[in-house]
């Protein structure tokens, strides 16, 4: 800064004077170390894990939520409807922090807001007895008011919890509405106007659609924005996500694929074709501290990759549990699954029986259609001693089948992710899968070094085919070991999706 010198004028015997003024130096600034904000994301979701779960997404929201909070530089937290089924062991801890009411088109509800803080994670429950003191979570008559509510009660509370995030990630048609309302309802609104949605497909079967009629009365959405919703004369919640979000994504690279193809697609094809730009496929993971072999309270013995001679003990144990002859010699075939068409269900009752006519036994673990249902009692009834048909949901017994059986079998005709052949794989239970979505981008097949076995064609005799490789490789038990080593040593952890999701984030928030 150049130094300054001012002069002032004083009458002195009628002569001018110079009086100098003080010399200023202006001080140098050091400049300010800037350290860069938290990013904040939100999850937006009506499931996860370990509060209330009926399937994948919840153990998705309670796994990558806990992932991305390993990193400093986030600051990460999850909506949740407050159920009356959730785990009562957390729920009297959750901490009551206000209410306020919610606008959805003429009604004005009530919206209890508690929270809960878990690895990092905070949660927040959304509480409204009339929507949500019912058992279950889904099912209902109501559904679509129901998580219209929840969606709209997610924009209203930010300003409550003074929590604008930058990306607020919403999950499968029951969130749809929070990316909708965020970019018609919100968007005028200064603290808004930057969060950026990204929407996730979990099941494209699952879409959410309702008759255009309801449009303003049940979801307060203008029919100015009919547009966004309007699919095949109805309204298409996740088509309107779509629509809406900057980024949408489905739960493996395969996935993300196939659902350009009419035949995986459910309808919307043209929707995801017409918005491919936007379309990434990352490929969920499993939390390795969950579901640990090493130390899971729920198996009969712990074992670990380097030391798997617990795994005997779980499997003998099993066996005696099921009331089959204790053959350790003897490969158990088991699948966990919901007992509908979609989960290659077909495929298995055209061929099973050729299976078991070799020294095998079968359990199977899940609920689902009467017709699977009373198949596979039948089929235990007439194969008694070789097969068990365990009708139920039950946590604790499917990790003791994880753990006890030798081969997974899991051949869907279309499984966007699939978590079930992961945690088998971890446990040491060598998983047979159809080349479809997320099972293709896990397990590759053991003729090209893989850590597992699959089959291509939706065909009952491909499967069949690889079924009974696996039978025969299962003989020679050293090669089978390596390959239970390899299937235990197969990172699924989240730690590889977790940066994908990062750099799908800070992409865009460029």
């Amino acid at each position: 800064m150049e130094r300054t010198e001012k002069t002032t004028a004083k009458k002195t015997g009628g002569r001018m004077a110079k009086t100098p003024v003080k010399k200023t130096v202006e001080k140098e600034i050091t400049p300010e170390i800037r350290v860069d904000p938290k990013k904040k994301i939100l999850f937006v979701a009506s499931e996860a894990a370990p509060f209330i779960a009926t399937g994948g997404l919840a153990e998705v929201i309670g796994s990558l939520s806990k992932a991305l909070a390993k990193n400093e530089r986030y600051d990460v937290r999850v909506i949740l409807p407050l159920y009356q089924d959730i785990r009562k062991d957390y729920r009297k801890d959750f901490r009551f922090i206000g209410n306020l009411f919610v606008p959805l088109s003429w009604r004005n509800q009530y919206c209890g807001i508690f929270e809960y803080v878990k690895d990092n994670v905070t949660f927040y429950f959304v509480d409204n007895e009339y929507y949500f003191k019912r058992p279950g979570c889904y099912g209902y008559y109501d559904d679509g008011e129901r998580f219209a509510f929840f969606c709209r009660s997610v924009l209203e509370i930010l300003g409550f919890i003074g929590f604008y995030p930058d990306v607020m990630h919403c999950h499968d048609w029951q969130a749809a509405l929070a990316a909708l309302y965020l970019k018609t309802i919100y968007c005028f609104r200064p603290e808004y106007q930057f969060i950026r949605a990204v929407f996730t497909i979990h099941n494209i079967e699952y879409q959410g659609k309702y008759s255009l009629d309801i449009l303003e009365d049940l979801f307060g959405i203008s029919n100015g924005f009919r547009n966004l919703v309007e699919y095949d004369r109805c309204i298409n919640l996740m088509k309107g996500a779509i629509e809406c979000c900057e980024r949408f994504t489905t739960v493996s690279p395969t996935y993300a694929a196939e659902i350009k193809d009419p035949y995986y697609a459910h309808g919307l094809d043209p929707i995801i074709r017409r918005n491919e730009f936007k379309l990434t496929g990352i490929l969920n993971g499993i939390d390795p501290e969950y579901y640990d072999p090493a130390t899971d309270a729920a198996l009969f013995a712990n074992y670990s990759a380097a030391d798997p001679s617990g795994k005997a003990v779980c499997k003998e144990e099993l066996q005696r549990m099921l009331n089959l002859p204790v053959r350790k010699d003897t490969p158990i075939i088991a699948m966990i699954s919901r007992l509908v068409s979609h989960k290659g269900l077909d495929l298995v009752r055209e061929v099973i029986e050729q299976v078991l006519r070799q020294d095998v036994q079968f359990v199977l673990l899940g609920t689902g259609e009467s017709q699977y249902e009373n198949y596979f009692n039948d089929l235990a009834r007439r194969y008694s001693g070789k097969v068990v048909s365990v009708i139920s949901f039950n946590s604790d017994l499917s990790r003791k089948i994880y753990s006890g059986a030798d081969i997974f079998l899991m051949p869907s005709k279309s499984e966007p992710c699939g978590l079930s052949q992961m945690i088998a794989s971890r446990y040491g239970t060598v998983a047979v899968v159809r080349e479809t979505g997320g099972l293709k981008d896990s397990i590759t097949p053991y003729g090209a070094g893989g850590n597992g076995f699959t089959f291509a064609n939706y065909d009952a005799y491909d499967m069949l085919y690889v079924v009974n490789e696996a039978i025969e490789v299962y003989k020679d038990q050293k090669e089978w070991a390596k390959l239970v080593k390899k299937a235990m040593e197969t990172d699924f952890s989240w730690g590889t999706s977790a940066k994908s999701y990062e750099g799908l984030y800070l992409e865009m928030l460029k």
